[in-house]
Order: C-alpha cells, then sequence, then structure tokens
C-alpha cells in the first residue's frame, strides 16, 4: 500500500484514518470549536418552538435546518422563518425541494437504487432545483441544503458570477454522503460551505477528513431512524475536540418520518422540534462534564 499512501500524501490527503484522534487546530471565525444544530425544523412553527425551548433550557441554537424543501414552504413562511433567524442570529438553513425521490422514477424506491433519492433527475429537475434556490434568496435565505453534486456546481459558479448573493452559504446534504477525506475534499473544492457527515463514521475516520478540509463538519450526535438511528453522546467531547469546528445536531429516534411535512403533521414538528432541543441541552451538559475547556460559539 506504500505507493497508494504515497499518492493520496502527495495530494494533501491524510494516508490513512488518524486513530491517534489529534486535537483539531481549525475553528470558526470566532475562534469556536463546536456549534449547535436542530435539523428537521419544518416551518415557523416548530422554528419558534425550538426557540422557546431553546431559551427554557439554556441552549445556544446556532442553526436551524429543514428537511421538506423550499418549494413546499408558503412565501410567508420563508419570511417569517428568515425574520425569526434574524432576530435570534440563528443561521436558517433550507432543502432544496426537488428531488428524486419525489420524482416520477421508481428507482430511487427501489431496494438497490436508494442513492438516487436525492439526485435531481434531468435537466428539467435540476432547472427546478436551481429556481427553488433563486426563489429563496429573493426571499432573504442566505443558507441553502443541497444534496446533489450537478446543482452543487451550478449554484458555486452562480454564486461567482453575482447570480447568487455573495454570502450564500451552502451546506451539503447527508443524503449526498461524504465519507472519505478526498469526496470531502471535492465538496470543499465546489463551494460548499459546511459539510454533513454520514451518521457512522468512526473519530479516526472524522479525523482524517478534518485533515483533509477547512470547512465546518456537521455531525449528528443522535440520528433519525431512517438513517440508522446512531446515539453517541459520549463521544461528544472526542467529536468537537477533533473535527472542529463542527456543528453538533441533534435529532430524535423514535420518531414520525417528517418529510414532506405540512399542517397534517403540524403537532408532531412541534413536538419533535422541542424534544431536539432537549436532546441537545442533555448532550452539552455531557461536553461541558467531560471537556469543560470546550469553546462554544457565543
Amino acid at each position: 500500500m506504500e505507493k497508494s499512501r504515497r499518492s493520496l500524501s502527495a495530494l494533501g490527503l491524510p494516508e490513512r484514518d488518524l486513530g491517534e484522534l489529534p486535537d483539531s487546530a481549525k475553528r470558526f471565525p470566532d475562534g469556536a470549536q463546536y456549534r449547535v444544530e436542530i435539523p428537521s425544523v419544518e416551518g415557523p412553527r416548530p422554528f419558534q418552538a425550538v426557540m422557546d425551548e431553546a431559551e427554557r433550557h439554556g441552549v445556544r441554537i446556532h442553526r436551524i435546518s429543514q428537511g421538506s424543501g423550499m418549494m413546499l414552504l408558503a412565501e410567508s413562511e420563508i419570511e417569517q422563518m428568515v425574520a425569526l433567524g434574524r432576530e435570534r442570529d440563528v443561521e436558517v438553513c433550507l432543502f432544496v425541494g426537488p428531488r428524486g425521490g419525489w420524482d416520477i422514477g421508481i428507482q430511487a424506491a427501489s431496494a438497490a437504487g436508494g442513492g438516487a433519492a436525492a439526485v435531481l433527475r434531468g435537466a428539467d429537475q435540476l432547472a427546478y432545483g436551481v429556481e427553488d434556490v433563486i426563489r429563496g434568496c429573493d426571499l432573504g435565505v442566505r443558507s441553502v441544503l443541497v444534496a446533489d453534486i450537478g446543482q452543487l456546481w451550478v449554484l458555486g459558479r452562480m454564486r461567482q458570477s453575482g447570480d447568487l448573493p455573495p454570502d450564500l452559504g451552502i451546506k451539503s446534504s447527508i443524503s449526498m454522503p461524504t465519507a472519505n477525506p478526498a469526496a470531502a475534499r471535492v465538496l470543499e473544492d465546489l463551494g460548499v460551505t459546511t459539510i454533513n457527515l454520514p451518521i457512522d463514521l468512526t473519530l479516526a475516520q472524522m479525523a482524517a477528513i478534518r485533515g483533509a478540509v477547512d470547512v465546518p463538519l456537521d455531525v449528528y450526535v443522535e440520528s433519525a431512524d431512517d438513517f440508522g438511528g446512531v446515539v453517541r453522546y459520549y463521544e461528544i467531547p472526542a467529536l468537537v475536540r477533533v473535527a472542529a469546528p463542527v456543528h453538533l445536531k441533534f435529532t430524535v429516534r423514535n420518531a414520525p418520518s417528517l418529510y414532506p411535512s405540512g399542517t397534517h403533521l403540524a403537532d408532531a414538528a412541534v413536538a419533535t422540534a422541542r424534544e431536539r432541543v432537549r436532546r441537545a441541552a442533555i448532550g452539552l451538559s455531557v461536553l461541558r462534564r467531560h471537556y469543560p475547556e470546550a469553546e462554544g460559539s457565543p
């Protein structure tokens, strides 16, 4: 394997997974090691519930993300979420709406074709996905969640050319698995500003990815059942130390699927949003107990 490892090293990539779990010296622009994200916040009501619960538990929320897609939010709902984010200094990251799993094709629903569920199928759906981002930006959105590598390339070029806001954050989706250092480098080169990691990577594998890129990494501490349902609260101190800058993400197991969301799931969306914040409070208590010097964004 010596030649292969030398080739990786020559490209500025780690030669192996970093089992020694080195400390990451990288930080957010404010010097912090970690921030807290609450995912699957599907509209203004769940967002308000997150803020209310965060105040009750004394938890600082830095980002919320949404999974059903901007195309299923009314303009007034997007504007309300953007306004609440500005008021509370919380990044609002909304998913692109169109995706293969909701399209007319059946491969995404087949046992062997699940990897096609989040991609954009064909030129028309790619155009729909770009339009979803343009509409969101016109309504004040400055952070989008992307799951198709072709759309990522297009959005990066549009941001460079001025067709999209220069401060637009682009977050890669967990549906576009980034499981090794080279894949992470590709996404960073294409303009991603934060990378979702698969829920089941080891700490050593995360350390290798952190060595290859500078952008923040997003890591689920607890994930939904349909993504495997990992629960890794006692790893939070090591996650922060090894993967910084890192967004710690908290969702809940044994919860109904919310995608695509709407008023028919409003109560579940609000209840699970509240519970995610409670889980975050539990996770942060583990961090304070076992790594009290860890620095979070204020």
